[in-house]
């Protein structure tokens, strides 16, 4: 089995994100710096990494013997002032044509986020380069406002970084060296900056819909970030925002969605951890008064501990803890932290171990078998054969979160998915009970209000469970040492050992006290058909159209009658339920001004937000729909808060739609729904008529092609082709299948 790798990714809100991209039909040569990693999410476009100093270079012997008329290349202002300069000089002096893309984000970000040593800034950078010979030079950047007193060489332009692509085009029809500045500081050092009050934090967030969100993608298209994560509902996968990982660069807001609603003022709620008090009506707990702890048998030899999570997410923090507790308990112990790029959301592995003897220490890292323990802070990392290949299988243990966090891809692919199953059953498979499997973030989130808190509880479960012969003191004494959100992990180290002994109740717990998400699933298991059908059905009651209930059920039930006379499975009707009701309900504009006026919507609000806060929509239907000058790409307006009193009247007039009074009626995207909902109805007719066991799963893919619809506008358009190509090749196959009478008909079709 191929498992899936957590390759390291731009941190959240990253300007590499978008300064890295380059139109269709050019491609990048990477260079030293974080930008590096754009040969990991674009390996076709950004090609052919060179040492510091060297940016570029490559393309002098290139140029000569290819038809490629012109490359940009990236360049970091801390490499640029370092070496890279004399890369663009040696560019000059060829006439060559290229356009180094400098990439000015104010540090030194990949080994720490120091300052940049000559501290240009860039207006010296340009009027440097502009005394070189560069004749054709241009800035982009997030804040174009700051340029409006500087003063910059003749002729350069400043462009907000939405226009980056137009500039882009337009420098690459140049026949010599250009320079594109895109200016916009490092995320994850305004971070930081922003939580010791040294840089302006913006009162503002962003928050998401999730009963108007689509799961389309194109947020993840427009700005590649990581804090954008999947919410698995009912009617299929959404999108939602992890406020604890948003760096406010607010570049997902471009996605062509009305979904995205920003929120000025107020604050991010403040989640109380929960007590693990019996309260009316809850069952019984079985760790009333203190818990009872491991059998920790004196130390002599050597113990070592795994831990393996995602880098960002303070699994080096946990290692720091154990060997600091271990050196409180009178052991010396070793600590590797293997990092690397994996501080930027790839693969961590914290290699901790300790003993009695200073000369038992003899290697840091932990070989192969030698692992007592494996506490997996994240379940892609800990399934790797190198993480599973250290546990010592006779005798060792694992703690091992299942939570499915997403890797980079998910913002380049909406369908992302890995097989949870496979990876569950290798550590079951191999350790059987001594493998504890829970979903660690979604707990200590309900429990403690943060999933920064999931790594605590599962080295509390770890500990409970004798994984980690360490004292209680010890353990206490190094997390008050961290000095960090010390009452926090506390209480998450002791959820933890809670659940080690009763994962049963401390679910009921969690589950009793999960805020509400909407939509969300009930269950985590899979919904039968009947579930399927009445929870659409319900849908289509409120969605405000009388006749689409009779002609829903009217269609499922002829599918599933004769789907029974040829199998015993359901897997058509369940493809059909869930596929057609996508077609019937579609989000026109009375159904997005329902959903926003729906009580769900403001309790969703008020799960994550409190105080006094304005909103602000994202909208790009209708008037609110516009031309972007300078690229001639459709984007949308933001609306005020005001926008809500009309979603209230277009919601409470949605009689209104289908009549010859709807102003929506004769739109492209209404007129392309019509004819979707037509067509799939025609596709089902045929599918029963011809039904076999030997067409049966072609049949289920055709059933399932509206899953691939989604979004809003030239999206959705998109898609649909998609989905029209599919949909062909798929009806070929069938007809292939088929007999030549049969075929004839089909065609005509």
């Amino acid at each position: 089995m191929k498992k899936p790798q957590r390759a390291p990714s731009f941190c959240s809100g990253c300007p590499h994100n978008r300064s890295t991209r380059v139109p269709e039909g050019s491609r990048a040569l990477a260079g030293i710096g974080c930008h590096t990693m754009a040969m990991l999410a674009d390996p076709l476009t950004t090609t052919t990494v060179s040492h510091m100093g060297a940016e570029g270079v490559m393309w002098l012997g290139q140029q000569p013997f290819t038809s490629e008329k012109h490359v940009f290349a990236n360049l970091g202002d801390g490499t640029f002032s370092h070496s890279g300069f004399l890369a663009v000089r040696q560019a000059i002096a060829a006439h060559v044509p290229i356009t180094y893309k400098i990439l000015y984000n104010g540090f030194v970000s990949m080994t720490g986020g120091q300052s940049v040593e000559t501290g240009l800034s860039p207006r010296q950078i340009l009027a440097t380069l502009a005394a070189e010979g560069v004749q054709k030079m241009a800035v982009v950047t997030d804040e174009p406002q700051k340029y409006e007193n500087v003063s910059l060489p003749s002729g350069v332009m400043v462009h907000h970084r939405n226009e980056l692509d137009a500039v882009q085009r337009a420098f690459r029809e140049y026949a010599d060296v250009s320079v594109i500045l895109y200016d916009q500081p490092c995320a994850t050092e305004r971070r930081r900056l922003r939580k010791r009050g040294k840089w302006e934090d913006p009162n503002k967030r962003t928050f998401i819909n999730a009963a108007v969100c689509e799961g389309c993608g194109d947020c993840g298209t427009a700005s590649n970030c990581m804090s954008i994560e999947p919410l698995e509902t009912e009617l299929g996968r959404k999108r939602q925002i992890n406020q604890g990982t948003c760096n406010k660069d607010f570049s997902c807001v471009e996605g062509f969605c009305p979904s995205f609603v920003t929120v000025e003022g107020g604050q991010l709620k403040k989640k109380k951890p929960q007590a693990p008090l019996a309260e009316p009506g809850s069952p019984r707990l079985e760790w009333e008064g203190e818990l009872p702890p491991p059998t920790i048998a004196p130390l002599t030899r050597v113990h070592s501990v795994l831990i393996a999570g995602i880098g960002g997410t303070g699994v080096v923090t946990i290692g720091q803890t154990l060997a600091m507790a271990a050196h409180i308990d009178g052991y010396f112990s070793s600590n590797l932290d293997v990092t690397g790029l994996a501080q930027k959301y790839g693969a961590v592995h914290s290699h901790v171990r300790w003993s009695p003897r200073p000369d038992m220490l003899h290697a840091t890292r932990i070989a192969q078998g030698e692992a007592q323990s494996l506490i997996g802070c994240d379940l892609i990392v800990a399934a790797s054969d190198e993480s599973i290949a250290t546990i010592d299988i006779a005798a060792g243990g694992a703690v091992v979160c299942t939570d499915i966090i997403p890797t980079a891809e998910f913002a380049r692919n909406p369908g992302w998915g890995i097989n949870t199953d496979a990876l569950i059953a290798e550590f079951r498979d191999k350790l059987g009970e001594r493998a504890l499997l829970l979903e660690g973030q979604r707990l200590a989130t309900t429990l403690l209000g943060d999933p920064v808190a999931a790594n605590m509880f599962m080295l509390g479960a770890a500990w409970q469970l004798g994984q980690i012969p360490l004292s209680l003191n010890a353990i206490e004494q190094a997390i008050e040492l961290n000095g960090v959100a010390i009452a926090m992990n506390k209480e998450a180290f002791a959820w933890g050992r809670r659940a080690a002994v009763n994962l049963a109740l401390v679910e009921d717990i969690a589950k009793a006290r999960r805020p509400s998400q909407i939509l969300q699933f009930a269950s985590r298991n899979r919904p039968t058909v009947d579930e399927i059908i009445g929870h659409r059905v319900g849908h289509l009651r409120e969605y405000g159209v009388k006749a689409l209930e009779s002609r829903y059920l009217e269609l499922v039930k002829r599918v599933r009658n004769v789907e029974a006379s040829v199998s015993t499975a359901t897997q058509l009707t369940a493809a059909v339920a869930h596929n057609y009701h996508r077609l019937l309900a579609v989000k026109d504009e009375w159904e997005v001004a329902r959903l926003y006026t729906h009580p769900d919507f403001r309790a969703a609000l008020a799960d994550q937000f409190e105080g006094n806060f304005r909103l602000k929509f994202h909208l790009g239907s209708g008037p609110f729909a516009r031309r972007n000058k300078a690229t001639g790409v459709l984007e949308k307006s933001e609306v005020g808060g005001w926008m809500m009193i009309v979603f209230e009247l277009i919601a409470s007039t949605r009689g209104l739609r289908g009549t010859w009074l709807d102003p929506f009626r004769w739109n492209a995207e209404r007129k392309l729904e019509r004819t979707l909902l037509q067509q799939y109805e025609r596709d089902v007719d045929r599918m029963l008529t011809e039904l076999s066991t030997d067409n049966l799963q072609l049949a289920v893919r055709i059933a399932q092609l509206p899953e691939i619809i989604r979004g809003y506008g030239h999206v959705k358009e998109r898609h649909a082709k998609q989905a029209a190509e599919q949909r062909r090749q798929s009806w070929e196959q069938w007809s292939n299948g088929a007999s030549p009478k049969d075929r004839a008909t089909q065609l005509a079709v």
